[in-house]
């Protein structure tokens, strides 16, 4: 292992005490030589007891160190690990996962022998506790029907492909000169914006299934919903105001909940005339139908697979819940960027 470059791995923390030891531990068990490795973790000011853990890590391990993110949102501490970054390749992590031991040698043996600009692995969701809610979310977040195509999430191609995203993601440090920094005005799925311009301007992007991150999803179902609420509205609102390239699976949670609106509408709106209503009522229904019908297809699906009887009774409530915290999200997504222009105009 002589020559190897040195790498600086970049962690976004806020509040994240039940996670953030966990995370480092697998990040210090890796077989990647310290001397030419640094961890930098850029807490946002957390108030739960995450920076005192942060401070015995690291008087306890040289290499590594808490930056702070004054902004308190993802893509700000992303550039605050950049800039003091001093590896020659940067492995951006998230504190909710954890690692295998060869996480971090594969992404820089794999970045060079494709001659990539982006590395990254298999999202693994694993549920932070045994309850079924935990289990039922965990299947919707790593299932087709739940997150469209997104391959490392949902797939396992036997090599290395190309693809528009992966997660987290591990690139040499001069990208950054020529694509330039995370965008500090999408507080979140920074990660596609930043792959967006970084296939604009020729990058290219491996996914590598060989790497594994094992992904602690929210098995709340408050938090479910708002997360997904808030992954949705961050979808359509920077798409808008930035020209963003997104996949389709982006937005069909979008369509779906824009069908529904324009059916209740169209059938709200013309009961005074009878026929109409009943055409706006069959809309409604027939999408509602269609989505039931295939919602309980994947759900029977997987029961099967779980052979789990109680299952079968809570992975269509989530699937739904996803799909339509999702979509809602995007269209207040929309919806915000609309006045957003309509105001800016204005003060023109």
């Amino acid at each position: 292992m002589k020559n190897l470059p040195s790498v600086t791995v970049i962690i976004p923390c806020l509040n994240e005490k039940d996670f953030i030891g966990n995370c480092l531990d697998s990040v210090i068990a890796n077989d990647y030589p310290k001397d030419v490795l640094e961890v930098l973790v850029i807490d946002g000011i957390s108030k739960d007891g995450t920076r005192e853990i942060l401070q015995e890590y690291a008087e306890k391990y040289p290499f590594v160190s808490m930056l702070e993110n004054h902004k308190s949102i993802t893509p700000a501490a992303l550039n605050v690990g950049v800039r003091h970054a001093k590896g020659e390749i940067i492995v951006r992590m998230d504190a909710h996962s954890t690692y295998e031991g060869s996480y971090i040698s594969k992404c820089v043996r794999y970045l060079d022998e494709y001659k990539a600009d982006n590395v990254g692995g298999i999202w693994v969701t694993v549920a932070r506790n045994g309850s079924l809610i935990a289990k039922a979310i965990t299947i919707s977040l790593s299932h087709t029907f739940g997150v469209g195509n997104a391959y490392y999430r949902v797939g396992r191609p036997k090599e290395p492909m190309w693809v528009d995203t992966v997660p987290f993601g591990c690139y040499r440090k001069d990208i950054f000169n020529k694509v330039g920094f995370f965008d500090e005005t999408v507080p979140r799925n920074e990660d596609i914006e930043f792959n967006a311009r970084l296939r604009k301007s020729g990058g290219k992007i491996l996914l590598v299934p060989d790497i594994a991150i094992n992904y602690y999803a929210r098995t709340d179902l408050k938090q479910f919903i708002r997360h997904n609420f808030d992954n949705g509205l961050k979808v359509t609102y920077p798409f808008n105001l930035h020209r963003m390239i997104f996949s389709w699976r982006h937005l069909i949670p979008f369509i779906f909940v824009v069908s529904l609106f324009v059916s209740l509408g169209v059938w709200w709106l013309s009961c005074p005339f009878g026929v109409t209503c009943l055409m706006g009522l069959s809309m409604f229904l027939s999408i509602v139908g269609v989505y039931l019908l295939v919602n309980s297809y994947f759900s029977v699906k997987v029961a099967i697979r779980e052979k789990d009887l109680k299952i079968l009774f809570l992975v269509p409530v989530v699937f739904a819940l996803l799909h339509l915290s999702y979509g809602t999200g995007s269209v207040c997504g929309l919806l915000k960027c609309l006045f957003r222009r309509r105001n800016d105009s204005q003060v023109v």
